[in-house]
């Protein structure tokens, strides 16, 4: 135990110290202030003392110079002189105080020559110096220099008084002139004297006063300074106690106060209580060592017993302080529960890392193993023994088989956990990768201490990942590369043939007519077919050239170690033959072709994105212009695809420029020649190429998707002018839009048909909706109801193109479906080709039996009018009749005679036909 010598009242004592000082110093001014007092007093007197002697020098020179005036002894003219000597001394020690330039020594002689008391003198050279303004003061020497001049008749009176009793006898009205002129001067002189009296008298006693309160002042508000300053010391002794007590208990350890002879407890603090569940006062008397366990030490752990049976293990440092003439013993009693428990914490935490599932492995600040689970002994089947003192980066390297680098090390140590794949070493000298972390435990001023690595093999993980990798760079149907995994490979072969200054080929293989296939059947047939087709590209393939599918019914294929592009001919046509040959796919038999188009490196391209488009351009002019041929890209075919992407450009904003307008051709009678409807025929009036056909610019807005705004701005624009034509009371007419696939299965679609028919207020049965077989098949199930909700808005449908497409005719059975337009592909042999006849003349019959009518395009001669007529199709169109023709021409057309009032029947060409 510690032995600490301490004592109460040393510091109370010096506590205390200044507030002696204090009163000491009280003490002190008053005794000063008394002392000033007491010597103002003693100049009061000398003041009252010299004021009383000149009064008097005054009256008795007067009586004397009156006496020497009637008798002429000459000791009544000594006493006058000895009188006046007073005075003159008193006037003089004043005058020369008041100029301020005199020697004390003669100031203090003329005092004293004056009668003044000897220690009175200095205090009335003060006030004259330095406080003869001061009240009452100043008005007595105001009236003491007002005599100055009486004084110094006086004296003159006596000097002739003098002369004349030296001459012999003054005659006797001389004397009487003499003693009335003294008469006079002390007439003159006597109340000054008085006032002057009074004026000390009064100033004596303002000055006592003054110094009375001003000693009253001070010695109170010293007193006053005294006190509040043993105030503070006070409540500094009783706020250092009452924090000491707040300490003591508060503290969160328990604290005893023990007797050093007895053992026995003479104070504890709250905490102790609480702890025991007793009160202070019931812990007073009795022995420290009995709250202990028996058995534990109470001098250091211990096991303390708690209020309810329960213990807590403690910790008790002492110390001996003197307490006076008595040895007192503090005990400190300190819960340890925290540090037994994270001792538990700590072992438990030890037996977790030998059991954990992954390596792990703690090492010092030169990264030599201190220690590690038997995770990592059972992973490596290095024994710790073997392991310990051994840098644990010394059986590890990067993948590639570098060190790990000391920029990895610069990085932990900087405060970075370091995460990444390493090559690590077993026992026996096999290698295994594995997934490392590093992170670090730093002491008290940021340097790393200990490193710990957790270590995991990840083989199987690897492999999965090698899987993914695989998935990501590989079509999931075929197998094939993707666009992006086939664009780097062939950036690498260009590289490749760079460098060795050979060629490479890219064939683009697009399928002909595969969209039938998905239309007609189902898209599991179409992937079955895509994963056949590309086995049959694969089959013509040596090991180093790459197929890929870079979407839908498109394949790629990177020919290398090539001398010109033209070598690929041989593969491509080898593929053309593999690819024309029939598909078995089990329930069906399906004939498919293909376009390649070929572009190679140096001559067409030095970047693998150009190579694929110039490929792209050349498979699109032998689909455009063959089908199941090839072609080598030339820049032609470039310059065409440049003019389609800037017509795809111009297209997107030819609806905001107004640049498309609406014609319309006149549908026909067949019997009467009467016109009965017109069909609204969009066209492009473009501001640099002229009109741009439909057959170029459709297909386009169809594959950008405008398709559905174009649609629907024919069909308001279409709905507006029947309208217009309604106002001009011309005959009415049923008016045809032809709408595509892509906007007759939007969603928007049949609200956008009501919007036009309400805004136009015609009547929706004067609208028909014209469909192509293609366009239904698209729809697939949505077609009953789309073709249903047109029929409840009442809008007919018309199918074009009837004849041309590869469906079941289950659609004409729709209630919507109103119309069939014979194609001109049809027409255009008739009458004289007997297939033309047969196929016609069938697909009348057809639409007699279901109730439709029928409707022939592409009419031109009347020969095929007749035959048309005969075989009962309802209504006709062609140049026959008309070509499209804009707004006003139909106009004119319907009503020819309108100035006169005529007919509104059309008169065809020939004039037969009228």
């Amino acid at each position: 135990m510690q032995r600490v010598e301490a004592s109460h009242q040393l510091p109370l004592s010096r506590r205390l110290r200044p507030l002696a000082y204090a009163l000491v110093a009280v003490v002190g001014l008053i005794l000063a202030l008394t002392w000033v007092a007491l010597q103002t007093q003693v100049t009061l007197a000398g003041f009252l003392n010299g004021e009383s002697l000149w009064s008097k020098a005054q009256k008795q020179a007067v009586i004397d110079l009156d006496e020497y005036a009637t008798h002429g002894r000459p000791a009544d003219l000594a006493g006058f002189r000895r009188n006046y000597g007073v005075l003159m001394a008193d006037r003089w020690a004043r005058d020369a105080i008041a100029s301020g330039d005199f020697v004390h020594a003669e100031v203090y002689d003329a005092f004293a020559r004056g009668g003044v008391i000897p220690e009175a003198i200095p205090g009335m050279v003060f006030i004259f110096q330095y406080f003869s303004g001061m009240p009452y003061v100043r008005e007595a020497v105001t009236e003491w220099r007002s005599v100055d001049g009486s004084l110094g008749d006086l004296a003159d009176t006596a000097d002739r008084l003098d002369r004349a009793y030296a001459a012999g006898a003054p005659p006797a009205s001389m004397i009487d002139a003499e003693r009335a002129h003294i008469a006079a001067l002390n007439t003159y002189m006597e109340p000054r004297a008085k006032a002057f009296s009074l004026d000390i008298a009064n100033g004596a006693s303002w000055i006592g006063r003054v110094l009375f309160f001003t000693v009253f002042g001070v010695a109170a508000l010293a007193s006053l300074l005294w006190l509040r300053m043993a105030g503070r010391i006070v409540a500094t002794i009783r706020g250092t106690e009452e924090r000491y007590s707040l300490l003591f208990d508060s503290a969160a350890d328990a604290i005893f106060m023990v007797d050093e002879e007895s053992g026995r407890i003479l104070d504890a603090n709250r905490r102790a209580a609480s702890w025991l569940g007793c009160s202070r006062a019931e812990l007073t008397g009795i022995q420290l060592s009995s709250l202990f366990v028996e058995g534990s030490d109470h001098a250091g752990n211990g096991v303390l017993r708690n209020a309810d049976g329960t213990t807590r293990p403690v910790e008790t440092q002492s110390s001996l302080v003197a307490w006076g003439s008595r040895q007192v013993c503090q005990a400190i009693v300190r819960d340890i529960s925290d540090r037994v428990a994270m001792e538990q914490e700590r072992k438990i935490a030890a037996e977790a890392l030998a059991s954990i599932a992954e390596g792990v492995i703690i090492a010092d600040a030169d990264r030599r193993v201190t220690t590690a689970n038997a995770a990592h002994a059972k992973l490596t089947g290095i024994s710790l023994q073997a392991l310990r003192r051994t840098r644990f980066d010394a059986t590890r390297t990067l993948p590639d088989g570098r060190p790990l680098p000391a920029s990895l090390w610069e990085d932990i140590a900087s405060g970075d956990n370091w995460l990444g794949e390493v090559e690590s070493q077993r026992a026996d000298g096999s290698t295994y990768p594995e997934l490392l972390s590093i992170s670090t435990i730093r002491d008290g001023e940021g340097r790393p201490q200990h490193y710990v690595a957790v270590v995991s093999d990840i083989t199987a993980r690897k492999a999965d990942r090698q899987r993914l990798q695989h998935m990501a760079t590989h079509d999931p149907l075929t197998g094939l590369v993707t666009r992006a995994e086939f664009e780097r490979r062939c950036a690498e072969a260009i590289t490749r043939a760079a460098h060795e200054r050979g060629a490479i080929a890219v064939l683009f293989v697009d399928l002909d007519a595969f969209k039938v296939v998905n239309d007609s059947y189902s898209h599991a047939t179409g992937d079955a077919l895509l994963m056949r087709v590309a086995e049959r590209i694969r089959a013509q393939l040596t090991p180093e050239d790459i197929a890929g599918r870079i979407g839908g019914d498109e394949f790629t294929v990177l020919l290398a170690d090539l001398r010109s592009r033209e070598e690929a001919l041989v593969v491509a046509e080898a593929m053309l033959a593999a690819l024309a040959r029939p598909f078995d796919l089990g329930d069906y038999e399906l004939f498919v072709s293909a376009s390649i188009g070929i572009a190679g490196y140096p001559l067409d391209g030095n970047d693998a994105v150009t190579l694929i488009a110039n490929a792209d351009a050349a498979m699109y002019v032998a689909k455009t212009e063959e089908r199941n041929a090839l072609r080598f890209y030339t820049p032609k075919m470039h310059a065409d695809a440049r003019r389609r992407l800037k017509l795809a450009s111009e297209l997107r904003q030819a609806l905001t420029r107004h640049e498309f307008h609406v014609v319309y051709q006149p549908s026909v009678e067949m019997k009467s020649g009467r016109i009965v409807a017109v069909e609204a025929l969009i066209r492009w009036r473009h501001p640099e190429r002229g009109n741009v056909g439909p057959d170029e610019f459709i297909p386009l807005a169809e594959s950008l998707g405008l398709i559905r705004q174009i649609d629907q701005w024919v069909l308001e624009t279409a709905c507006e002018q029947l309208r217009l034509w309604d106002a001009a009371r011309l005959p009415p007419l049923r008016l045809a839009v032809n709408v595509s696939a892509g906007s007759f299965g939007h969603p928007d679609f049949l609200a956008g048909v009501s919007q036009a028919v309400l805004t136009s207020g015609i009547a929706p049965k004067r609208l028909l909706v014209e469909l192509t077989e293609s366009a239904i098949l698209r729809l697939g199930e949505d077609t009953e109801r789309a073709m249903l909700a047109l029929h409840k808005l009442g809008v007919g449908v018309a199918i074009d193109d009837f004849g041309t497409g590869y469906s079941s005719l289950a659609y004409l059975k729709l209630p919507a479906v109103a119309y069939l337009k014979i194609d001109r592909s049809f027409i255009t042999g008739l009458p004289t080709n007997s297939n033309d006849v047969a196929i016609t003349e069938a697909m009348v019959a057809i639409a007699r039996s279901l109730e439709l009518h029928t409707i022939a395009e592409g009419i031109e001669t009347e020969a095929q009018h007749d035959f048309l007529l005969r075989a009962g199709c309802q209504e006709g169109q062609g140049f026959l009749y008309s070509r499209p023709l804009p707004p006003d021409e139909i106009e004119r057309l319907l009503a020819p005679n309108s100035r006169t009032g005529g007919a509104t029947r059309l008169s065809l060409v020939p004039p037969g036909r009228a």
